[in-house]
């Protein structure tokens, strides 16, 4: 498995720079944001190291159905409302103009009570 010796979500992955954890598995380490933008807000990062979407390939279909497929139920776990009524956003930022700031793939899962919504 690839790893990026100087990707700050590399470090965090191997414990070398702490953080929050809310899940681990043998594909991805999902943990709370240090600058969260509601309630609930942490990310889901693949082990394997790469950049973004534009990366990704049919060898990732496995981890990326993982990721959106583990998100709901981390949601609820850490206190996203139930839906209907309640939710979360999946966010996926890829390249400098898609807002990405960390290049190692991510995805973001907001919720909780409102207001928090940030277009």
């Amino acid at each position: 498995m690839h790893h990026d010796p100087d990707c700050i979500f590399c470090k965090i992955i191997e414990g070398k720079i702490p953080s929050q954890k809310v899940h681990e598995d043998e594909l991805v380490y999902a943990f709370k944001d240090i600058h969260p933008w509601a309630p609930v807000h942490f990310l889901i990062v693949p082990k394997e190291h790469f950049a973004s979407m534009e990366q990704a390939g049919p060898q990732h279909e496995k981890l990326l159905a993982h990721m959106l497929l583990l998100a709901p139920r981390l949601a609820k776990e850490q206190g996203c409302n139930p839906y209907p009524a309640g939710g979360y956003r999946l966010q996926i930022n890829t390249g400098a103009e898609g807002g990405q700031e960390v290049y190692h793939l991510h995805l973001h899962v907001v919720g909780g009570s409102r207001p928090w919504f940030k277009a």
